[in-house]
Formats: structure tokens, sequence, C-alpha cells
């Protein structure tokens, strides 16, 4: 079994080669954001025109450096060059200008660098000078467009598989639970609930085999950055999971992610593969008695498969339906072992949080939520993108001054927070801060990160009736209020969309809303008459004009419809210009 300082010295050296050896080194964004614009096409290009020109040079497909409007993004560092020299929006006509470059060293001009004009970027620092990058507080994506994920060996030169080494080497599974208790981290999967305390469940419960989960699901329409984390740098996942393992006294870990999501799916079992290779998982982990095994699972597509139990049912094999409960998963959980769940996004701050301390993580953020959010901007708004901002920058600083604000010279209208479960928030908002709590009061939750900008064109009745329908398409059915509920919340909408609505139909909403709340059996029906609320609140002139005055303020339900009536339509049909490049 190999030391962790064998492996360091090892990857310390293929880091040397890298950034300071005898031939040039060019990194691309691949991962979704760069994938969807053509890098694959620009990769492909590039090797063909280098190896034409007898040029040799490193090429690595890395992941997103928050900036997606500028995708495909590549960045070339030459040997003996003190900084990176940044291409964006690439295509396969301006390889030449990047050979060019990689070849004599001369700066290009045009359209190789036209996303800020003739000026080149020179330079980590010079990208402070780009829209979004300088508001920008990156912990879980930390190393997100700067390492590739296939190489372990760039993972652990840049700190990689310290936290677990430091955990195994220094703590206690009690101490690392404390720690991450202190540090305030909470659940980023949506219900924000402190991680520390989570994982004390467990402890107590009897073991082996013990399990903890990974929740990649990941279905909320506009939300991307659990696979955005996968696709850009796995390993800090698979230490997240050891970090838990070992402070829970689990055996095994098991990441779940949505069937087809190829990207995320392939660079995780690439990921584990090689730390088996390199010998940082399985049998007593850097000479320790800690073992630890992880393997990926997948499941068809459902959106109820994100509630943890129904992921576990899903993982066994069966349709993803909630459990009753008790008994909870800490006592009865996969396979009816003891388990614990979290999302992509928690696991990923750990390594972090164990390697610098819990007072460094707390001093970040505000109130009650400590660190950073990872918003997924998309819709009506100039620089689309995925941002990791401190906790506590307002939605105005997120939308204007990270997103560029609304493109085209037209008015914000609202913002759609938190996925199909979340709310719909009107434009004087934008004094909420990111913060769990006061977007919770506020009708609105941060959810996994996915805010959605309509500009005045959007009709808020026609954007509530798809988050309607896609909350009821994805009921799993299991109990009433939701299977019942959800069908009557979309007749409702469909006929308030059709300017068709009958008298008492938004108290008759409120009733049926009300009763999903109080006895559904898991959050998909206890949320789904959020979005109707927080609309009704902040819209309610929408919907009286289609019910009292029979008519769309902004026309679009008048118009040809985004799906037939009496269809059950996905809230992915809500595209607005601009979201397609997130």
């Amino acid at each position: 079994m190999p030391s962790y300082e064998s492996l360091k010295q090892a990857a310390d050296e293929r880091w040397r080669l890298l950034t300071d050896g005898p031939i040039p080194w060019v990194r691309v964004g691949a991962a979704m954001c760069g994938h969807s614009a053509g890098a694959y096409d620009v990769i492909a290009a590039l090797r063909a025109e280098l190896d034409r020109r007898g040029i040799d040079a490193n090429i690595d497909e890395v992941g997103c450096l928050g900036i997606c409007y500028a995708e495909p993004l590549a960045d070339v560092l030459l040997p003996g060059a003190k900084s990176r020299l940044f291409f964006g929006n690439v295509d396969a006509a301006d390889v030449g200008a990047i050979a060019d470059y990689i070849a004599n060293g001369a700066e290009p001009r045009g359209r190789a660098l036209g996303w800020l004009g003739d000026e080149p970027i020179a330079g980590v620092e010079d990208l402070n000078r780009l829209p979004g990058i300088s508001a920008q507080r990156r912990i879980a994506l930390r190393n997100a467009g700067h390492v590739a994920p296939s190489d372990i060996h760039q993972y652990i030169a840049n700190g990689g598989y310290a936290g677990i080494h430091k955990a195994l080497t220094q703590m206690q599974p009690d101490d690392v639970i404390k720690e991450v208790s202190d540090s305030g981290l909470r659940g980023r999967g949506g219900a924000a609930f402190p991680t520390g305390v989570k994982w004390s469940f467990m402890v107590r419960s009897p073991g082996p085999p013990k399990y903890m989960l990974c929740n990649c699901e990941e279905g909320d329409p506009g939300a991307y950055n659990d696979k955005g984390i996968l696709e850009s740098d796995p390993h800090t996942l698979l230490e997240g999971l050891m970090i838990g393992g070992y402070a829970t006294r689990a055996t095994n870990g098991i990441v779940f992610i949505r069937h087809g999501h190829d990207g995320p799916i392939d660079r995780t079992e690439q990921a584990i593969r090689q730390a088996y290779e390199a010998g940082v998982l399985g049998e007593n982990i850097f000479g320790s008695d800690f073992s630890f095994d992880i393997e990926v699972a997948l499941t068809g597509e459902s959106y109820v498969a994100g509630e943890e139990t129904a992921l576990m049912e899903a993982i066994e094999g069966k349709r993803s339906q909630p459990r009753y409960r008790p008994p909870f998963p800490a006592a009865f959980g996969v396979w009816g072992y003891p388990s614990t769940i979290n999302n992509v996004k928690t696991y990923s701050y750990t390594p972090e949080i164990i390697s610098r301390g819990a007072e460094w993580f707390s001093s970040i953020g505000v109130n009650r939520s400590t660190g950073t959010a990872i918003i997924c901007l998309t819709g009506n708004v100039e620089y689309p993108g995925l941002y990791e901002v401190p906790m506590g920058v307002t939605l105005g600083e997120v939308v204007n001054d990270i997103g560029g604000g609304v493109p085209n010279g037209k008015r914000l209208k609202l913002l759609q927070t938190g996925g199909p479960l979340g709310g719909v928030l009107g434009a004087d908002s934008m004094a909420i801060h990111i913060d769990f709590d006061e977007m919770r009061d506020a009708g609105a939750i941060l959810g996994s990160g996915g805010i959605i900008v309509g500009d005045e064109d959007v009709c808020a009745v026609d954007l509530t009736r798809i988050l309607v329908a896609f909350c009821q398409f994805e009921s799993c059915g299991k109990c009433f209020p939701c299977r019942l509920g959800m069908e009557h919340l979309l007749e409702i909408t469909e006929r308030i969309a059709s300017c068709e609505s009958r008298p008492g139909d938004l108290d008759l909403m409120r009733s049926v809303g009300t009763t999903m709340e109080a006895s559904s059996l898991c959050g998909h029906g206890q949320l789904g008459f959020g979005p109707i609320r927080s609309a009704l609140t902040h819209f309610e002139s929408d919907f009286l004009a289609h019910i009292e005055e029979r008519r769309c303020p902004t026309g679009s339900c008048l118009g040809p419809r985004i799906a037939p009536k009496n269809t059950r339509p996905y809230a992915h049909d809500f595209v607005p210009t601009g979201a397609q490049n997130g």
C-alpha cells in the first residue's frame, strides 16, 4: 500500500512536467457547456493541426471555469511562460491561430479572442476582468478548469487527498464530525440540513456494512452543478465520500447518477478506477485500519429518485418511490443496512473543511448559511453560467453583476429558483440574499442552486403551469394527496392559462395545496404547491388578468402553446433565450 507522501511526490513531479516542462500544455473546457458548444470538434482539429506541423503538446480535457458563455474555452501554457493565454468561443476554424501561438509564441488577434475584443487574457489574474469571475469564491469547484479530471496526479498535486490523509493520521472519527459540524456546512441538495448532525445519526448504528450514499440524480430543470463537479473534478467527491465514511465508520460508498448522463458517469467511474490503482481506495488506506470501497449506481429518469429513500429503492433495483419512515436511513437504509445520503456538492466541500479547518469555512457566508453556493444561472441573462459565490450575496448581485443583467434592453420580470418545487420571485426581490433561511422566508428556496431569469415577455401563469405540469408528471403516485393533488392543480392552472377559469379556482388551488403540504409522503407533494403560492404572491395581477379579463398580459398563453392542452409537458420546455448556453 503506497504512502500518501510517495503519491504526492510522484504527483508533484507530474505537475512540474506539465507546468514547467519542455512541451506546451493545452487545456480545453469539455464539461457540458464546452461539449455542447463544440469542444470535442476543437480538440480533434487541434490535435490534427499540431500533428500536421509536427508539434508535440500535452492536450487535456478539463472542466468548467465558470464562464460557460465563453465556451469552448482553451488555454495554452508555453514552456518557460509565466502565464496561460486564454482563447474563448473557439471553433475548429480557430485552431490555426492557436497552433501559430504554440509554434512561435506570437499572440494572435481577432476571432480567437473575440469575446474580449483584441485584448489577450494572459494569466489567471486577467480572468478577473471577465463578468462574474472576480465575484466567485471557488471551494467545491476549486480545481474545475485547472486540472484534468482524468488525471489523479493533477488532483493530488493540487492538495487532493490531503484531507482524508489528515483525518486518518491526525483525527478520530468523532473529531471529523465535530469539525464538519463546527464549519456550519448544511446539505446542498435542497433540504439544507446540518451535515455534521446527519453524519452523527449513523455513528451508533451497528456495522459492517454501512453505506455512504451520494445523490447525483439532479433532475431540477436549470440545475447542472452536481454534474459539473463530476465532469470537472470527480476526485473531490470521492475524497469527500471517504471522509464521511471514516467519520461514520462506514465501509462502502455508492454514487447514484441518473442514467444517460454519460459525462459525469464516465468521469466518476474513471476516477474510481484510478483511485483503486493508486491505492487510495480499498483496503487499509494510507496504511491505516480504514478500508473503503466506492461504486457507481445508475437508474432511469425519475425526479422522485432524488428523495433519499426513493434513491435507496432505485439502487436496490426497485421502482423509485419514497419509503414510510420510521425506520430512518441511519438505522435501516439501502438493503436494510445503515446509510447516510448527501448531495455531490455537500461531499465536495468536506476535503477543504478538513484540510483548512472549520473556522476557515464558517468565516465565509452569512448567518447560518456558511461557505459558498454554486449557482446555475440560465434564462434571459447576458452571461449564463456555473458560478460559485459566497453565501450572503444578493440575488441582484448574481443576476446583474455576475450575470450581466437582462439582455436586449428588456426588463427583468421574475426569477424561478430552487427547481420546480421552488419559488417564483418578482423583480422586487433583488435585495434577497443567497441564504437558505432568508430565501425560504421569501417564499422560495435555494434548492440545488438553479436560478432561471425571466424578462418582461415571460408570463408568470404559463411558467407556473409548466412547473406544475412537471411536478404532476414526475409524481411517483404512491400517496394519494400528491397523486391526486398534483392532477387537480394541473387542471386548474391549465384552465387559468387558457383563460377558461371557473369561479373559485384560486381558492380551490389553495385548498388542494394546503392538503398536499399536510399529508403527502415526501417533499415532492409537500412542496408541490410552492411555485403556485409564490407566483400568486408576486404576480397575482397576471392571474387576475387571465381570470377576470380573459387575456394574457404577455400574449404568450393565447398564442401557440408550448404543449397541447391536457398534455403533461416538462418544465424543460421553458427555455428562455440564453438558457441553452448553460
